[in-house]
């Protein structure tokens, strides 16, 4: 089955990334957040996105601004997903928040339709237990900024179909992405990992052992990183790090997972790195 409309929940900074990716890639996208102020900023985001795109890669063809956009529908209404092929969800990592999104999306969404939770630790298995279709329940973790990232963590939960799998591969290829299929743990592969090392870069600053430019800088000098872990982790936004490792922590009940009190504080105060201008860095 041909996959041409595409719910979108969330417009955070993945939703956005995603909704434009699928715009680019000729699907229909249906974007739906809780109010149009935040609908607005990400349109606003998009169009951001494109310019920067047009300005590094001048040799290359760049879709008009107003066609990409054309083929997203911002709405906060759940209705406009009753004729929906696909939906990536990217709600904000906390679990009470996430559960209430699937009853609604089964009331709405066609019988074929499948669910991708766009997460960085939360159970695929979990998330199909509040659903009456935990066979077209994936995971499907993109990596930041989507448009940019070429393969995604596809995620198979306990009762994920095979059909499911085939469709998702097709979705992203779709996209113009590859996919690296793995088992449901926390964390998954990269997270399990990423989340870890992150949470232990913050340490080594908190300590006071290394200040964050040269945490980075020896990540980037000697193992040949294109980022280091704190600029990565301002890049995911520092908020969302502290959910997912306290995920994990919750998950393994391991000491390792616990989260590291900078962390807390620097999320406490409003600094979530990119994206509020704020982080281990400073943004414009």
């Amino acid at each position: 089955m041909k996959i041409e409309v595409v719910g979108v929940i969330g417009a955070g900074v993945m939703g956005v990334g995603v909704a434009q990716n699928l715009a680019q890639t000729n699907h229909r996208a249906v974007l739906v957040d809780i109010s149009d102020e935040v609908l607005e900023k990400a349109k606003a985001e998009i169009q951001k996105n494109m310019r920067f795109e047009r300005m590094f890669n001048k040799s290359a063809s760049v879709e008009n601004l107003d066609d990409v956009l054309a083929r997203i529908t911002l709405t906060t209404d759940y209705s406009q997903l009753q004729d929906v092929d696909f939906v990536v969800e990217n709600v904000v990592e906390k679990w009470d928040i996430k559960k209430e999104v699937y009853p609604k999306l089964d009331a709405i969404c066609p019988e074929h339709c499948v669910f991708a939770a766009n997460t960085s630790c939360i159970s695929i298995t979990r998330i199909g237990s509040v659903t009456k279709r935990p066979d077209r329940i994936i995971g499907m973790h993109f990596m930041n900024p989507v448009p940019l990232k070429q393969t995604a963590e596809v995620i198979r939960g306990y009762h994920t179909s095979e059909e499911t799998i085939e469709r998702a591969k097709t979705f992203l290829a779709g996209m113009g992405k590859d996919c690296i299929i793995v088992n449901d743990s926390p964390g998954f592969v990269s997270n399990r990992v990423l989340m870890l090392t992150v949470n232990e870069a913050v340490y080594l600053v908190h300590d006071q052992v290394a200040s964050a430019q040269d945490v980075d800088r020896l990540f980037k000098n000697c193992f040949g990183h294109k980022m280091g872990p704190l600029e990565t982790a301002d890049l995911i936004g520092l908020d969302t790090i502290l959910y997912s490792i306290e995920v994990l922590y919750e998950s393994f009940n391991d000491s390792k997972y616990r989260p590291c009190p900078l962390l807390k504080k620097m999320v406490d105060a409003g600094l979530h790195g990119r994206k509020s201008g704020q982080g281990f860095y400073t943004y414009q």
